[in-house]
């Protein structure tokens, strides 16, 4: 059953209900959304895109790549599989951009929302006050195109949709050390990642298991830690994704874990190195093999961080650095003995002590280099750290780690593994072991779009604090040849409720499963057309038959 929408323009400044509605639509779902029930045609011959911004790169870069993608997409979504030719009523000749200032800093607090008229006849509009907000813009516009019988059409003109995020921090951790991705593939994530409206991608380019992003400061971390010579990243593939990032308004943020999680620094540098690779009982030593964590009482590995922070402080062009501190284990540092001499001639010292000395020392080197700290939760959470007020905690270990870090003052973003986690569901990858993975089971897109970080925080200045959230992908178990199915369409329910919620502002609940899953399928299907290899939700018949396919109770 198809649904069509039941009048000839809704009323104004409502969500549009999809129950009513034609399933087609944009994804994320808009903040603002009217839209009628006339089709118009895309004057194919004569349609362009233009601006009045000349200055901004990203502007010139968006544009070209829309005005092809709009004259060379062919998507017919799955639910018109028998709808014949439309009707069309009029022409759209041209669509306008136009930009309050041709700014291309792009930060945390960048403005990214978006107006968007399209009429039954004429000239589309979108008025946008960053080239950032523009690219949003152009992104919805580009999914209201559809193809009929070889036209290119717009069905329900006119639309008036006026838009902006919900939360500033939309973002996917993408995990490179555990297991390598080549460049194809991370610029191919930046493309679906722009087609869902997120804008960072956490890039966890270092971890225990291999360093493959060069270093001009200490070149043998890549020369020894890279798992071979045609899996690393150079400084030119790195300002590449950068700039790629860029212009679709998405920014690059690195991660640099320490003090832990650096076994592969000991290749190069094992004189700075505690518990380096325990076996076999490596579960005394880390949450996973190799163990090895720097010595935080050794200068000489404190050296080494700053030259870490220095270098790629300056490489990756973002404000946003996150120096890791996640899963640290206190038994790797209990039985080292340049730890254990300096806790013994340093009355009042501790191993905890340490910890949190050494996270003052790095988030002064980031803030020396004019950059905002990003640490996973244990930082301040487990350790008797206080730091600024101006970092940023990521939250991963129970539902309530939201909560508990506003609570302290301080700006969040939620990364819940029991809902964000996407590599979980595949069982173990330790070779001798046929039980689960310990984030297991597989997290569904109902749980990722039905979970709200802002849940039981009541204070509107507390809930000002949670800037957004980041879906992970950690890569024990994915790798270039996965990457797409694992993060999508479930990274894109994660995208609509960072965009506009997950809550339906009719009736104050969670929206229904059953109206977003026909929208989802739909975007999934574009995604597609668009060389994303999205995982299928449904069989194609479910997607034809939506309502057919729902649980009877």
């Amino acid at each position: 059953m198809r649904l069509l929408c039941s009048a000839a323009v809704l009323p104004a400044a409502i969500l549009v209900s999809f129950s009513t509605c034609g399933v087609h639509a944009i994804w994320p779902l808009p903040s603002l959304y009217d839209e009628g029930r006339i089709a118009v045609e895309i004057k194919r011959s004569d349609f362009m895109i233009k601006s009045n911004v000349t200055s901004s790169s990203v502007i010139n870069a968006s544009i070209e790549r829309y005005q092809y993608l709009i004259e060379h997409e062919y998507f017919e979504s799955p639910y018109d599989f028998n709808e014949g030719a439309i009707k069309t009523s009029g022409f759209l000749f041209a669509l306008e951009v136009n930009v309050q200032s041709a700014q291309d800093v792009y930060d945390i607090t960048t403005d990214e929302s978006y107006t968007l008229d399209i009429p039954i006849e004429g000239k589309a509009i979108i008025n946008a006050a960053t080239p950032f907000g523009a690219v949003r813009g152009l992104e919805t516009f580009s999914q209201l195109v559809i193809a009929n019988t070889g036209r290119k059409i717009v069905k329900n003109a006119p639309v008036k949709i006026k838009d902006a995020p919900k939360f500033a921090h939309r973002g996917i951790l993408l995990d490179t050390s555990r297991n390598f991705y080549n460049i194809d593939s991370i610029l191919r994530t930046l493309d679906a990642m722009a087609y869902n409206k997120l804008n960072v991608l956490h890039w966890h380019i270092t971890d225990a298991f291999s360093w493959p992003i060069e270093s001009k400061v200490h070149p043998e971390l890549t020369e020894k830690g890279a798992y071979s010579t045609d899996m690393r990243y150079s400084y030119e593939d790195v300002k590449k994704v950068i700039n790629y990032a860029k212009n679709r308004a998405i920014r690059i943020m690195p991660e640099f874990d320490t003090p832990g999680h650096t076994f592969v620094v000991g290749e190069a540098h094992p004189e700075i190195m505690s518990c380096l690779n325990k076996q076999p009982n490596w579960d005394r030593f880390t949450a996973e093999p190799p163990s090895g964590q720097l010595n935080i009482a050794d200068p000489r590995a404190v050296s080494f961080a700053f030259d870490i922070i220095t270098e790629y402080s300056r490489l990756f062009v973002d404000l946003g650095f996150h120096l890791g501190g996640g899963s640290l284990n206190i038994d790797c540092w209990k039985e080292d003995p340049v730890i254990e001499l300096y806790v013994r001639d340093h009355p009042g010292e501790s191993i905890e002590s340490l910890v949190a000395g050494w996270y003052t020392q790095m988030t002064g080197k980031l803030e020396e280099m004019g950059k905002i700290a990003f640490m996973w939760e244990e930082a301040v959470l487990n350790y008797n750290f206080t730091a600024k007020n101006t970092t940023v905690l990521q939250a991963w270990v129970n539902d309530d780690s939201v909560s508990k870090i506003v609570d302290k003052g301080y700006r969040v973003i939620a990364s819940p593994w029991n809902k964000y986690y996407l590599d979980c569901g595949h069982g173990s990858w330790l070779s001798n072991f046929e039980g689960s993975s310990w984030c297991d089971p597989y997290k569904n897109w109902q749980q990722i779009y039905n979970y709200n970080p802002l849940a039981n925080i009541t204070d509107p200045q507390k809930q000002s604090l949670v800037v957004g959230g980041e879906v992970a992908l950690w890569s024990a178990q994915s790798d270039e040849t996965t990457v797409d199915r694992y993060l999508w369409p479930r990274a894109s329910a994660f995208a609509e409720s960072m965009w506009s919620g997950n809550m339906d502002p009719a009736t104050n609940a969670t929206r229904d499963g059953s109206k977003i899953a026909p929208r989802l399928t739909d975007h999934r299907f574009r995604m597609v057309a668009r060389g994303i290899m999205a995982a299928p939700l449904q069989p194609l018949w479910c997607v034809r038959h939506p309502e057919a396919c729902l649980h009877p109770s």
